[in-house]
């Protein structure tokens, strides 16, 4: 629910009557998963979808949702939005229950429903990854009947790695899910967590398989993004780089029948715990743009296909991105006070970090000398 640029300025947002309509096409087509965050349009999404899903049998769909930015108490801090509900400037821990509860029954009651799926913490901040007060709250989410799932999610940008371990070891008798950010222009640091929620039973879905539109094929060199559109904080000649590595992957797409974004998602889903994909759907402004319904049909058309080992692993060489951005999260590069986004290393993930065989100075490190 966050593209179609209506919620984070992707491409050339869609009016009311297409973006409902393209929902209901997702779902004829065969797309039965959707997901929304409460914070996207400070509620709107929620009202949007519901909109889209109104007379459509609650038990034929899956929906996703997800709280843990305060739009409610908490004011908009420019590009960086909502405040985490944990705060201490707006609550402390043992009003975090209330607060997700509160949050829990809005959503739901915006979105027109009686319960979640599933429920996402939504990009915590280091005390969402640790704190006894907010997993029992969620957990008492579960118990009320407001969801039949828990789960974690990351972000908003890439890293966390740390985190999402100490979160998986140590609340994995209640986290059924966690999302995470993986494609195949971007195998790191996501890859680094797998086997750890393998271990604690945690089915993993991926976001941005799409690598920030490229993968639906009409994001090309010298693209001119709008203004306000939310990949702009990408670096520079990053569509440049990254389609030339795509050329290189074409050859296995064709092999198989695949689209370029057919191709990323099977990749992904051949991670082990990797059980679901979700690619954000972007409508490119400019007269070769590819019409955004086209895309929901090639994701409702995903193919079973299988990679070979070496088509697989060709793929991750090509798209080897380890070192190459700043991480956020848990960071032996941070210094100074915590942010709600980055912080220092602590004994406990050193200790995680230890356990997993991750160097964080090696494997979690930003080097700014990399080709």
């Amino acid at each position: 629910m966050w593209g179609a640029g209506r919620f984070m300025h992707f491409g050339e947002a869609l009016d009311d009557d297409r973006f409902i309509a393209l929902i209901r096409l997702a779902y004829e087509k065969g797309i039965r998963t959707f997901l929304t965050a409460d914070v996207y349009g400070a509620g709107e999404a929620d009202a949007l979808l519901s909109r889209a899903l109104e007379k459509i049998p609650r038990d034929s769909y899956c929906l996703v949702g997800a709280i843990g930015h305060d739009f409610y108490e908490g004011e908009r801090q420019g590009s960086k939005g909502y405040p985490r509900f944990t705060d201490p400037a707006l609550r402390q821990p043992h009003e975090f229950a209330g607060y997700l509860r509160m949050a829990s029954e809005k959503s739901l009651q915006r979105c027109g429903v009686d319960k979640f799926d599933l429920l996402l913490l939504h990009n915590p901040d280091a005390l969402g990854y640790t704190s006894e007060a907010v997993w029992e709250g969620m957990a008492k989410l579960k118990e009320l009947g407001l969801t039949d799932r828990l789960g974690i999610a990351p972000g908003p940008a890439n890293g966390f790695t740390l985190d999402l371990i100490l979160c998986l070891e140590r609340f994995q008798a209640l986290i059924d899910w966690a999302m995470i950010i993986l494609n195949p222009l971007e195998p790191w640091p996501g890859r680094l967590c797998l086997a750890a929620a393998k271990k604690t039973g945690t089915e993993i879905l991926t976001r941005v398989v799409d690598y920030g539109g490229l993968f639906h094929d009409d994001v090309k060199p010298n693209h001119a993004f709008g203004a306000r559109d939310h990949r702009t904080f990408r670096p520079a000649g990053w569509v440049e780089s990254g389609s030339g590595k795509m050329d290189q992957m074409r050859a296995i797409a064709e092999a198989h029948g695949l689209t370029m974004l057919q191709l990323a998602c099977i990749w992904n889903l051949q991670h082990p715990g990797v059980a679901s994909v979700v690619p954000t759907m972007i409508q490119e402004a400019g007269a070769h743009a590819k019409p955004i319904e086209r895309k929901v049909e090639e994701l409702a058309s995903l193919p079973n296909a299988i990679l070979t080992p070496d088509e697989f692993a060709r793929i991750a060489e090509i798209g080897d991105n380890r070192n190459r951005m700043s991480l956020k999260g848990a960071s032996a590069e941070h210094v100074g006070p915590s942010l709600p986004d980055r912080w220092s290393l602590n004994d406990d993930l050193i200790a995680v970090a230890a356990r997993w065989e991750i160097d964080p100075a090696r494997d979690l490190a930003y080097d700014q000398t990399a080709a």
